[in-house]
């Protein structure tokens, strides 16, 4: 391994001092003739020079680093939007620290704490359990000393800079279209008790069956957690019920009733007709594809790194909530009844 050149070095080899030198490396305003900035550059390159962001972090007050928390990594969801994140954070200038917290509170504030101690100037939160009486979390956020912005998963209670899609209008988008395809027994597995975006899902579900004139019927409301064994075993229920059409309120939650479908000798749509949430499930595995509510990562990343610069320029600027409105995506996995 080759020893790290310092700007000492590159000082002594060109004759100028360390500081001149790294005024002209960091682009800085200073009085050094071009043909030193030249030398300087050359050097450096020759060398291989890298900055030592640390020593920087010590002058600016900037590690030029921010953490994103995220409850289950596993999801494509969640990956998407750290890889989108961590690109876009990359081409601002800053390193991403992606963390998991299994979606555990506790891991939540130990991931914070940890996240702080690493010296980012910033985070980006998708909250595990969302349950709003948490004070631990909601205490640690209130003091937290770097600026946050909340992602996908809010906290109404908290002010800080948030980004969301109306997932209420998106559970009732997802029900509303089963209805237009002439279904009456809609199944809707959801994540209701422990998540805030399940219930606002819920809600969706329950408004566009009572403005059609249908009572909902509870008995065919399934909970499950956001991951796949969870979904599949909750479709056991879904199987043994008179549901001709289902909505699986993500992805990870339409992959489990898939695996149960499969196993049971059954198809999607001949058998039940299926809209799923997230739109991340990629249509080369599945056959057919599967309609879903699509939230777009892309947009949500845009504007989440895009309230984080603003925060980081203009710290003591008011909070910013913006709700994204999700998209119907219609593919294959619905048939008329």
């Amino acid at each position: 391994m080759a020893n790290k050149v310092t700007l000492k070095q590159i000082a002594r080899e060109v004759g100028l001092s360390p500081a001149s030198v790294s005024l002209v490396l960091n682009n800085r305003p200073c009085r050094i003739s071009e043909e030193n900035r030249r030398r300087i550059k050359e050097v450096a390159a020759r060398e291989h020079y890298i900055p030592n962001q640390i020593a920087r972090s010590l002058v600016t007050q900037r590690s030029k680093t921010l953490g994103l928390i995220v409850p289950n990594i596993e999801s494509r969801f969640f990956s998407s939007l750290a890889k989108n994140l961590e690109q876009r954070c990359r081409a601002a200038g800053y390193a991403l620290f992606i963390t998991n917290s299994d979606g555990l509170p506790q891991n939540d504030i130990d991931l914070l704490n940890l996240l702080v101690t690493r010296g980012v100037d910033g985070m980006f939160l998708v909250v595990g359990d969302e349950v709003p009486d948490n004070q631990a979390l909601f205490d640690e956020l209130v003091n937290l000393p770097v600026p946050y912005v909340m992602v996908d998963r809010v906290v109404d209670e908290l002010a800080c800079d948030k980004v969301l899609f109306d997932h209420e209008l998106g559970g009732y988008m997802a029900t509303r279209y089963l209805l237009q395809m002439g279904h009456r027994r809609i199944a809707c597995m959801v994540n209701a008790a422990k998540t805030i975006t399940g219930r606002k899902r819920l809600s969706g579900y329950l408004r566009a069956l009572r403005e059609s004139g249908f009572e909902p019927d509870m008995s065919l409301v399934f909970e499950t957690e956001y991951y796949i064994s969870s979904a599949y075993e909750a479709a056991r229920g879904v199987l043994a019920s008179d549901a001709t059409a289902i909505f699986a309120s993500s992805d990870n939650i339409a992959l489990g009733l898939l695996k149960r479908v499969h196993e049971a000798g059954k198809r999607i749509p001949r058998d039940y007709s299926l809209v799923s949430y997230d739109n991340s499930a990629a249509d080369a595995l599945f056959e057919p594809t599967l309609t879903s509510i699509e939230q777009n990562v892309g947009e949500l990343s845009h504007h989440a790194a895009g309230l984080m610069m603003r925060r980081l320029d203009n710290p003591a600027s008011d909070p910013v909530e913006r709700v994204l409105k999700p998209h119907l995506v219609i593919k294959e996995s619905v048939a008329a009844r």
